[in-house]
């Protein structure tokens, strides 16, 4: 039975969980000013979730002119008060994902700015806090977006934010003459180093929000999860966080490792000459949309993380190892989808196909690849080839950041496998209910990369595209209520929830499956996680 949105959230918020704020009753009058170190804010109060939101509050002065490829410099004052009532612009970035619906101001490259959540403004409150980074590749995406919307979590009694960081070019860009210049003697990791200072401005100002400085968890998913990985090996960032919550993605190879300094510089250098530019000056004197037009041709540049000896003194998947991250309990799991099959075979879909293709992945291992992903028929080909790809892509470093935490970070591990596809899209649904069961085509199999994010969240309203229905409200309550608790105490096991044991408990290794019917379930594809660890990362 399909429940219509508004119903379905009454229910949502009707059955167990961890408890939701409610709206103060009979109060005409709700506090939304409040001061940080830089001066006033004004918020806004939704009366009917009891939950203040303060948008567009700026962490770090605009990286414009010569601040462009700059480490973020901290906010200026302001006189007056700051009305925090509308989202700052988004990082410069191509349009590149039809998923991503802006809430911002427009596209600019000043875009350093946080979104707050909170359901008090009493310093003395101490929540807890949750500061999420959005995902996109580290090209795209944006804190307003609605999927990222921090109100329904801020309910459980929490503070939540979304923060800004630069993209590509712009947030990832090495070159000589930069590292020459930087006080730390490197250059890259721009992005990185906002989000650094997002949370050194939560550090300073979260109490003003009812937030407790001591009790942050940061989260977030794919860029946003590797970025996750990544603040918790910088020496920079690895003191300021109480928790992690990482959603498909770490910065372990093949995912998006970081690189030398050096092969980074000569990154910059072949950028800059391609387009005649023979000038750290003349670079910063590009306009923003220039530059990202000439960043966004084919192979003009790849954006990139690196081992710049200051935020990364190390790899990550080496800082990991030696137990130098931050030493606090992580949630983390990927989805069973991640990526189509497609994405890895092409044309014909048939036995010789398949293990032709095996055979140039894996030159040296493809009997052994054929083996654990294998392809003697067409539906075993689809599936294989569509765990492999999703493997590959990401679910592969995500479950070695997991092992590597569970054997260096001397605190608690939860890993989740998150198997719900969505539903049929609204049009699709009601084409479907008009012309017959078998009219349409059979909806994906599994989770698809980025699926996750409106359950766990809380946002399924803000997604109009999907016809959700009560199994889809009853995953996002189970998933959400993971989350919630995680943030509030360390643990994610709570009244009404299946029982989720951390890595290692009773010798077992255990993952919460998260579907319709969560349960616990043996690790069941270890096989092959160490297969792709003896290639990726021998």
């Amino acid at each position: 039975m399909k429940f219509p949105f508004s119903a379905a959230f009454l229910i949502a918020l009707s059955l167990n969980g961890p408890a939701r704020a409610q709206a103060p009753a009979g109060k005409k009058s709700i506090p939304t000013l409040t001061r940080t170190g830089q001066g006033m804010v004004n918020g806004v109060y939704n009366p009917s979730t009891g939950i203040i939101s303060f948008k567009g509050i700026p962490f770090a002065q605009p990286p414009v002119g010569d601040l462009r490829w700059k480490d973020p410099q901290p906010p200026r004052p302001w006189k007056g008060t700051l009305q925090a009532d509308q989202f700052g612009p988004r990082a410069m970035q191509s349009n590149l994902f039809g998923d991503m619906v802006f809430r911002s101001n427009g596209m600019s490259e000043d875009c350093l700015y946080l979104n707050v959540w909170t359901p008090t403004l009493k310093p003395g409150k101490k929540l807890p806090v949750l500061v999420y980074f959005y995902g996109g590749g580290f090209v795209a995406g944006d804190g307003s977006e609605g999927r990222y919307d921090g109100e329904s979590l801020a309910r459980f009694g929490m503070v939540t934010l979304t923060v800004n960081y630069r993209l590509g070019i712009f947030g990832f860009f090495s070159y000589p003459g930069l590292s020459r210049e930087s006080p730390h003697q490197s250059s890259g990791n721009y992005g990185l180093m906002d989000q650094n200072a997002a949370l050194r401005w939560v550090q300073q100002n979260i109490a003003a929000f009812g937030g407790d400085p001591a009790r942050i968890t940061i989260a977030g998913e794919s860029a946003g999860s590797i970025s996750v990985s990544a603040q918790m090996a910088s020496p920079l960032s690895r003191n300021l966080i109480s928790g992690a919550i990482g959603e498909s993605g770490a910065m372990i190879a093949p995912t998006l490792p970081a690189i030398p300094l050096k092969e980074a510089e000569q990154k910059g250098v072949t950028f800059a000459r391609r387009f005649h530019v023979n000038s750290l000056d003349s670079l910063r004197a590009l306009p923003a949309t220039q530059l990202l037009a000439d960043a966004s041709q084919g192979g003009a540049f790849q954006t990139t993380a690196v081992v710049d000896g200051y935020f990364l003194p190390e790899p990550v998947i080496d800082i990991f190892k030696e137990g130098k991250q931050a030493h606090v309990p992580l949630l983390v799991g990927w989805n069973s989808a991640e990526i189509p099959y497609m994405a890895l075979i092409q044309g014909q879909i048939t036995p010789a196909n398949y293990a032709a293709r095996l055979k140039n992945i894996f030159p040296q291992q493809a009997d052994e690849a054929l083996k654990l992903y294998p392809g003697s028929s067409q539906q075993e080909i689809i599936q294989s080839a569509t765990a492999l790809a999703s493997d590959r892509f990401i679910a592969y470093s995500t479950w070695k950041w997991a092992q590597l935490q569970h054997q260096t970070g001397q605190m608690p591990v939860y890993v989740y496998h998150y198997s719900h596809p969505r539903p049929a899209k609204a049009g699709e649904a009601n084409q479907q209910q008009e012309q017959g069961p078998g009219s349409m085509p059979p909806p994906l199999k599994g989770a698809s990369h980025s699926s996750e994010i409106e359950y766990a969240l809380g946002n399924l309203g803000y997604n109009k595209v999907y016809a959700w229905t009560a199994e889809d409200f009853k995953v996002s309550r189970t998933i959400e209520g993971y989350f919630a608790n995680f943030i509030l105490r360390g643990n994610p096991n709570g009244q009404g929830l299946p029982v989720w044991n951390p890595l290692g408990k009773g010798g077992l290794d255990e993952f919460m499956d998260i579907d319709v019917d969560s349960h616990a379930v043996r690790e069941p594809h270890r096989d092959r996680y160490l297969f792709l660890d003896r290639i990726y990362n021998p």
